[in-house]
């Protein structure tokens, strides 16, 4: 009666939320982590939040901020992001401390968040008059002076200057990429964007992590995209797949992740693995060579990567 379906879900989700209770091992400095990809829809908002949550519940110390003027990783974990409250414009435009706008996220101990508002919608204007406009993210940062393990940044999908902001401040790009047609098309630009930013504003900063996304594993086509991205990325792509699940999409209208919103659910399983899998790396994994030129074509459609 034990080996079935329910069953044995039921058994991983009691071994991944007793893991949870482990802790994981600490960073000996805060990494700083971009999550980044200007193809919207591929659930960049989803894995800043459920990661941050993730690490959070395993003992860590997470600040979320939240770049998107759409504010949805602000909605997802709860926090208030109306015009009026203190947010990451301030930070950005008015040079406002960091600490004066961060919030602790109320049903997950260790986790805090940088909101976003509609504001934020200007600040790529704005920020083009002034002085030192693609640091000032990383000065706020530098800045801040309570203890952190992790500090994700989540980016709008565009490649404008509150994105180069993120990539200056950052030392690793987590990459989520969907399991779906046209997946990787767009992904060279961006590629490309963070070679410059390494290159001139930023040394430390590279591609250290690509997380699958929306993996359905019923179709061959996921299972195409995930080999090519394999075959192409190797070592920073981790071993967990999120897969599609209607839990994930369900949390956020309750102002929750999926980490407290069902605990039990593959997509809160599969993201407390994947943050297991990014703390147990240790930090930065660095991989240069064998990506320049490279070309990715599944189902008829070709798409460019690192130039």
């Amino acid at each position: 009666m034990d080996d079935t379906p329910i069953a044995r879900a039921a058994q991983l989700a009691v071994e991944a939320l007793g893991r949870a209770g482990e802790g994981l091992p600490r960073p000996e400095q805060t990494r700083v982590i971009v999550v980044a990809n200007q193809k919207g829809g591929v659930g960049k908002t989803t894995t800043t939040v459920n990661l941050a949550a993730s690490l959070a519940m395993h003992g860590a110390r997470v600040l979320v901020i939240d770049l998107d003027p759409q504010g949805n990783a602000s909605t997802a974990l709860g926090i208030d992001h109306h015009a009026e409250v203190p947010s990451i414009y301030d930070v950005l435009v008015e040079s406002k401390p960091l600490a004066d706008v961060v919030q602790p996220v109320r049903d997950v101990e260790g986790l805090f968040c940088a909101p976003a508002t509609i504001d934020l919608a200007g600040a790529e204007i704005e920020l083009v008059s002034l002085v030192a406009r693609e640091s000032r993210l990383q000065r706020a940062i530098q800045s801040y002076d309570q203890p952190l393990d992790y500090i994700l940044i989540d980016c709008p999908p565009s490649l404008g200057l509150l994105t180069v902001n993120a990539l200056v401040a950052g030392v690793e790009v987590l990459i989520p990429i969907q399991c779906e047609y046209y997946a990787l098309e767009g992904l060279g630009q961006l590629l490309r964007n963070v070679e410059l930013v390494r290159g001139h504003l930023n040394p430390q900063l590279h591609v250290s992590t690509i997380l699958l996304t929306m993996y359905d594993a019923r179709t061959r086509l996921a299972a195409q995209v995930a080999q090519e991205v394999r075959s192409h990325f190797g070592e920073e792509v981790l071993r967990t797949a999120i897969p599609r699940s209607v839990r994930v999409s369900e949390a956020p209208s309750y102002g929750q992740t999926v980490l407290t919103y069902d605990p039990g659910s593959t997509g809160a399983l599969s993201y407390f693995e994947a943050a297991r899998e990014i703390a147990q790396r240790g930090g930065p994994h660095v991989s240069h060579g064998g990506r320049q030129g490279s070309t990715y074509q599944y189902g008829g459609t070709t798409s460019k990567g690192m130039q």
